[in-house]
Formats: structure tokens, sequence, C-alpha cells
């Protein structure tokens, strides 16, 4: 009897036609990785609050992305070292309802810098005790958290009564703890960016921050799903309107994320494509970094437009 295992070549996933066309007919835009600088987990898309313009639709007990446990992660991190990965960062949902998040940052944090995106609400407040031995670490840990408006009802309205000062409250302990922190929110067509700076620094100054505490504004980038309608992004427009060094500085041409898909851990070409399957490239880091992106996504055009990122390296 013939006992030679005979391997088998997993096929994988087709893409759609619309990632190699516009519905015009003309090649898509795309993007050539060059290095893994900064690796992204998805902790998973479970939240304590539920904000409706969320763009991962998080909530409470969301189960679409499912949440990430420390031997899950830990195999990322440490390919990610031997690709020369120069820092971890982390999004959700909330990354603080993850029972093993404090655990998994003080794994990479042995080994590089790390930052979390969090509301800094009940699920931080809650572990700030277990957070503080992370300042041990050589590698610094740093906090981004989101406030939507330097307006505390504004803010209100989509995150719930009293999240305003929760946030605030969050963000001044880490602070006060000695981490490094920074504020996200949304751009605001109501205001110009003069006006937006100068609120946000009166808001910072009365919780007790300083005055210029960094800040990073975002396009909306809409709920997961939606058929966002968006000039496309052909390849003629990545030479037109780009230059080699604008190409290199895409997210996707310098990162990338992990998420855990229906129990199975996948790489993502970025922290905004996880509501589209073609965007998942493989099973592993090294395997992902040979894939070019496509600009497909409506959410490549606010990066295309605006040079969004996520990334604060």
């Amino acid at each position: 009897m013939d006992m030679r295992v005979i391997p088998i070549q997993l096929e994988k996933p087709a893409k759609s036609p619309a990632w190699f066309q516009t519905p015009a007919g003309e090649p898509r835009g795309f993007i050539q990785p060059h290095a893994l600088d900064e690796l992204w987990f998805h902790t998973g898309t479970a939240c304590n609050l539920a904000c409706p313009f969320c763009l991962e639709g998080s909530k409470p007990g969301d189960n679409r992305l499912q949440l990430l446990r420390f031997e899950d992660a830990k195999p990322f991190i440490d390919e990610a070292l031997t690709l020369g990965v120069k820092q971890f960062s982390f999004t959700g949902g909330e990354p603080f309802v993850a029972k093993d998040m404090v655990k998994i940052l003080d794994y990479a944090l042995q080994y590089r810098p790390c930052m979390v995106l969090t509301n800094a609400t009940d699920p931080l407040i809650k572990r700030l005790k277990q957070l503080k031995p992370l300042l041990r670490h050589a590698n610094k840990l740093h906090f981004r958290v989101s406030l939507d408006h330097f307006d505390a009802s504004k803010h209100d309205v989509g995150r719930g009564a009293g999240m305003f000062a929760l946030a605030l409250q969050g963000l001044r302990a880490l602070h006060d703890m000695g981490f490094s922190v920074s504020v996200a929110n949304q751009m605001l067509a109501e205001c110009t960016p003069v006006e937006t700076e100068q609120k946000f620094s009166e808001v910072f100054k009365f919780a007790g921050l300083p005055a210029d505490l960094h800040r990073v504004e975002f396009p909306d980038f809409h709920p997961p799903g939606l058929d966002v309608a968006t000039p496309q992004v052909s390849a003629n427009c990545m030479v037109s309107y780009q230059t080699e060094d604008s190409r290199r500085a895409y997210m996707c041409a310098f990162s990338k994320m992990v998420i855990k898909d229906r129990g199975k851990m996948r790489v993502y070409a970025c922290t905004l494509v996880d509501d589209d399957p073609d965007y998942a490239l493989a099973e592993t880091l090294a395997e992902s970094m040979q894939v070019p992106v496509s600009m497909k996504h409506h959410r490549c055009y606010s990066c295309f437009k605006y040079g969004a990122s996520c990334s604060e390296m």
C-alpha cells in the first residue's frame, strides 16, 4: 500500500469581477504592499454601546466578528515580529469587552509599542487597575479615545446620555496614570477647522487635559454593508492623481488587520474593509503581503480623497 502523503493545494477564494474592474470596465486601481509596519487586530464587533453611525455596526452582544482570544492573537504577533512589524494596534467594537485584552497587550508590549482604539467608558474604566502594570514595559501603550463632537449633547445623541462625561473621565484617568492618549472625531461640516480646534481645546482644558492634545479627524465611513455611491478609483486615477510616495502612504501598503470570522482567523487588507469578503487576503501575514489590494471599496475613496488613515505611526 502506498502510504505517501500527497499535499492538497487549497484554492484561494475567488475575487469578484469588481475587484479588477470599475463598473465602466476600466482597470481598477491597486495598492502594492511594501512593508508590514503596523499590524491591527480586530477584537470583535461586540461593544457596550450601539452607535447608529458605527462603521463596524457594533453593539452589545454583536457576533459578526467574534471576540479575540489570546491564543488567536499570539501566532500573528509572533509572525509579525519575523516580518519586521513596528507597532501592534487594536480596534473593535470596544476592545475592553474582550476578556483577554490586557493579557494580549501584556504579551505584545514585550516586543513592540501598541495602540488601542476605545470609547473609554465602562469596559475600560472597570479595568484601569489591570492596565496600570502595563506601564512597566519599555514599549509605549497609547490609547485613542472617540469623541464624536466637542458638544456633549451632540456626542451623547449617538452614544447615549452621559457618555461624553464618561469618555472624558476615562481619557483623564489614562492620562493621569501616565499613558499616551489622543482623540478621534468625525469631520464636523458645520465648523471651520479653526473653530473645531478651539472648541476641542476648551473641552480638554476643562477636563484637566493638555489643550493641544493630539486629535485625528475622519470622514464619515458609513455603517458596514452599505452600497455607498462614490467615484470609482481606476488605475489611471492612481497614476494621474497619486505619486509613488502617496501610494506607499496608504494603510494597505504598510499594514494589515487580523479578524476572527466564524471562528477562523483571517488577514484583511485594512481596518475599514472587513464587511467585504474580497478583502480577506490570506490566512497568514506573509501570504497577505503578496496580494495587491484593490481600491474598489467605497471607503477606499476616502483614503484617495482625504489621505485618511487609522494609523498614528
